[in-house]
């Protein structure tokens, strides 16, 4: 999939910019404050529909302005070029997408629109920090992937919602024996199970290779991922498990208004030499491990898609020397470095391997052509 061109209205630091693509690897530097990353944003907005900074859509608004407009030609490697817009209206706080020209009614079938994976500074997160930094790692990928997962996600979500709100509620009441609680543990079962099965069965399928790709990068220990589920792993029926395990909690829950046990309390854990690498590995290790998984993240949207993704790629070599960023490179190219959009804050910070080819200064969110 390439992207060709990019138009940006009120996006972040952008009033209004134009921006076209080469088919293979865009090689963009600047300073800090310059809109390097606010650029990766909004071409993976294509694909998200939402930042991947986690801000709300009222937040990558440009100061002042009353809405963002997101316009882009994409081309596919056997289809005709084709539009898709993004706009939102901050008044009104709606979000309209059009594929050529057609509004989508519903934003989930615009998902994944631009097949993208994004490798940024903060993905060391994913192994350092939270359990819910890699659920939602987990969620945004397989969402992207699978139409079963994200139906399956949707469902969930709405039916915790409701059993939270559901469990304040009799909380305040002191627990009426007509509680409503119970009512929402059987989608939570049904759509829960599906959720942890798909989770599991992609871990197991990329445990090699993850550590393959540790190793390709240069960690010598021995790494593996695991999944962590709040039920028996061994359960005949995962949706019996569930709905065994919400009905165990639901007391304790009615003291804390919350749904402790399901997919949205997993986790899935990296070792190192049988440890948790969250724990034990040092800062060089976590973004090893980081770069394997986005690069997992990368292949299974070119196995689900047939093509491979774009790449954007923020400063991703920060913090390696210079054989461990030739060896990230040559990674990314051995699972199919498809376009690509690096930006670096210096032309320096260019890998050896890319400094024949062009590049581009970005400056005050207009991108200038450089000599290499």
């Amino acid at each position: 999939m390439i992207l060709k061109s990019l138009i940006l209205r009120n996006f972040r630091s952008y009033a209004a910019e134009n921006f076209s693509f080469h088919e293979r690897i865009n090689l963009i530097y600047g300073d800090n404050a310059q809109g390097k990353t606010n650029l990766l944003e909004a071409a993976y907005y294509l694909s998200l529909l939402r930042s991947v900074r986690g801000a709300r859509d009222a937040d990558v608004v440009r100061f002042g302005a009353h809405g963002f407009f997101i316009d882009a030609t994409l081309c596919g490697p056997t289809s005709e070029a084709r539009r898709i817009s993004i706009g939102f209206d901050r008044a009104g706080r709606r979000k309209r997408v059009r594929r050529d020209g057609a509004v989508v009614d519903r934003l989930s079938d615009a998902l994944g629109a631009l097949p993208a994976v994004m490798f940024a500074p903060t993905d060391v997160e994913l192994v350092s920090g939270s359990p819910g930094g890699r659920r939602r790692y987990l969620d945004i990928m397989l969402s992207l992937t699978s139409r079963a997962y994200l139906n399956a996600l949707q469902q969930y979500r709405a039916a915790l919602e409701r059993r939270n709100a559901s469990l304040r509620e009799v909380g305040k009441d002191g627990g009426g024996r007509h509680s409503t609680v119970p009512v929402w543990e059987t989608p939570l079962a049904e759509h829960g199970a599906v959720l942890i099965r798909t989770r599991r069965a992609w871990v197991a399928r990329v445990e090699a290779r993850f550590a393959a790709h540790c190793h390709t990068i240069g960690e010598q220990g021995r790494v593996a991922l695991q999944y962590e589920s709040s039920v028996d792993p061994s359960a005949e029926s995962l949706e019996l498990a569930l709905s065994d395990a919400l009905a165990a909690r639901r007391v304790a829950d009615l003291r804390h208004g919350l749904t402790s046990v399901g997919p949205h309390r997993d986790d899935m854990r990296l070792m190192l030499d049988g440890r948790e690498l969250r724990a034990f590995g040092s800062a060089g290790q976590h973004r090893t491990a980081a770069i394997a998984l986005r690069t997992l993240e990368a292949e299974t949207v070119r196995e689900a898609r047939s093509a491979s993704p774009v790449f954007l790629l923020d400063d991703p070599f920060a913090e390696l020397d210079a054989g461990r960023a030739a060896r990230v490179l040559q990674l990314l190219r051995d699972v199919g470095l498809g376009q690509s959009i690096l930006v670096v804050p210096r032309d320096s910070d260019i890998p050896t391997a890319l400094t024949e080819l062009p590049r581009c200064r970005i400056a005050n969110g207009q991108i200038h052509v450089a000599a290499p």
